[in-house]
């Protein structure tokens, strides 16, 4: 009994170290390239090249998988339900969190980027308090690019702002085996993610 009790304390003592100190997410929308779609994928207003994918995070490699149809359904919740709750728990982990400000020669921050060994940070994409994170920055709108699962940047919705690094973020999405998405997000107070363009030629 004294061994099981043990193992059991283990185990538990194990998950949390390897989820660094918590739980692990078992609400996560996934950003992913649009051909790795799956039947409870679907894709943000004005997408063309992505779609969210219900995803939990696991303690082995690739540290985050897609809801298999017979697992989600144990959930008990629609696609609908499960992106609600998504949001709320994205909002939680965007308030642990601080992000790089990134600034050019003469101070001004050019940019802001969450980056993280854990494959989370593109899925901060839908925190609904993104723009109340960087609205003195950057103004009441923010366009985001998530080349991969391990970082989200954060720009002034301006073309220009945005240019300089796109080859950067074309490579980054390019090269990673475990690619988000190559398009560029504009967010708003109280509006959806929506698809503005993209940082691919």
């Amino acid at each position: 009994m004294k061994r099981l009790l043990l193992a059991v304390i283990f185990a538990s003592t194990s998950l949390l170290t390897h989820a660094g100190d918590r739980r692990l997410e078992t609400l996560l929308l996934l950003p992913e390239p649009k051909f790795m779609s799956n039947p409870l994928s679907f894709s943000p207003d004005g997408a063309e090249l992505t779609v969210f994918s219900p995803a939990h995070e696991i303690l082995d490699e690739p540290g985050i998988v897609i809801y298999s149809a017979e697992d989600f359904k144990k959930l008990g919740l629609s696609v609908e339900t499960f992106a609600e709750r998504a949001k709320k728990a994205a909002n939680k982990r965007l308030l642990t969190l601080k992000p790089d400000l990134i600034k050019n020669a003469e101070g001004q921050v050019q940019y802001a980027v969450y980056r993280s060994e854990e494959p989370t940070m593109a899925s901060l994409l839908v925190a609904t308090s993104l723009t109340d994170t960087f609205e003195k920055l950057f103004g009441p709108e923010i366009w985001v690019a998530l080349p991969d699962r391990h970082s989200l940047f954060v720009f002034p919705a301006k073309p220009e702002a945005l240019a300089e690094f796109a080859d950067d973020l074309a490579e980054r999405f390019q090269s990673d085996p475990r690619a988000a998405s190559p398009e560029i997000f504009e967010i708003k107070k109280g509006v959806a993610p929506k698809v503005v363009g993209s940082f691919i030629k």
